[in-house]
């Protein structure tokens, strides 16, 4: 891709991403995502039902008279995008392909985290870590990371998404909030990561979201259609005018879906499903919502 068109897309996607942040997930996401604790604020004096264990001794001392320390929320957040860039990503049949509806959903969390002073950092993943961009603060910084995501070239087609989980594990130190944006054609889906996902969400807050294109959940009836796995380059022509077929395709989307729903249940990691010809504002919003 040119310098100038990607300085075009950048611009595109800071102004709708910008706009979805500031207009809509405002309150949603400062209530989805709480601070790491508790910070001290002030003193006052002590009022009949405050418990004991915040009573000021220093300052109680001075005055003669019983204070206590008030706390407020800690509100700056770590956020973590996990990024999936392998080749499945580069597919699309109606609105746009997934890779950019991918890239649009990390650059409006990534603008809704920096409104709430929070530092953002990303990985990008395939069935290898491709690149780690420390978390920072600043708009310069989210434009410098959407570039990225819209330039970058994986060395790796394939996806593991275990293996970038066990990494944010590992890398992150501090409680995060971390989100895993992929659409999960995983191989090792059969297996499970929810070994790896249930670790990584005890110790940071996991939010797993998953990108797809409609035709991975019905086939049109178009006759005779030449399909290539993006990860593995294997070619095979396919028979759409076959009512089993489309049938097999069908059923196959939905017992993919079932497999990740009881592995993000499993690991208690909230989780949506947003198709690439649909608003994912939308789709978002319902997910802040239910965390509120």
């Amino acid at each position: 891709m040119e310098t100038s068109e990607i300085i075009k897309k950048v611009r595109k996607i800071e102004i709708k991403s910008r706009g979805l942040s500031q207009n809509i997930f405002a309150g949603q996401y400062h209530s989805a995502f709480k601070g790491r604790g508790m910070a001290f604020s002030e003193v006052r004096e002590y009022q009949f039902g405050d418990d004991v264990r915040d009573i000021d001794w220093n300052v109680t001392a001075r005055f003669h008279r019983p204070y206590v320390k008030v706390f407020e929320e800690e509100r700056e957040l770590t956020v973590m995008l996990l990024i999936d860039v392998s080749g499945s990503l580069d597919f699309g049949t109606r609105k746009q392909m997934k890779r950019d509806m991918l890239a649009e959903i990390a650059a409006t969390l990534a603008f809704s985290a920096i409104q709430n002073n929070d530092k953002i950092g990303v990985i990008f993943f395939s069935d290898r870590i491709e690149k780690y961009i420390p978390p920072k603060k600043g708009r310069k910084h989210i434009l410098y990371i959407i570039r990225e995501m819209l330039d970058f070239h994986a060395e790796s087609s394939r996806t593991d998404v275990g293996m970038a989980v066990e990494y944010l594990t590992r890398v992150m130190k501090r409680r995060c909030t971390a989100f895993l944006i992929s659409d999960f054609y995983d191989r090792k889906i059969n297996d499970g990561f929810e070994h790896q996902l249930q670790i990584a969400n005890r110790k940071h807050d996991l939010v797993a979201i998953q990108v797809f294109d409609p035709l991975a959940k019905q086939l049109p009836d178009v006759g005779l259609l030449t399909v290539r796995d993006a990860e593995t380059g294997h070619e095979m022509v396919v028979d759409t005018s076959s009512k089993k077929l489309r049938q097999i395709h069908a059923r196959y989307f939905i017992q993919r879906q079932e497999q990740l729903q009881h592995v993000f249940a499993k690991s208690s990691v909230d989780w949506t499903s947003i198709a690439t010809n649909e608003d994912f504002a939308k789709s978002l919003m319902l997910l802040f919502a239910r965390r509120a």
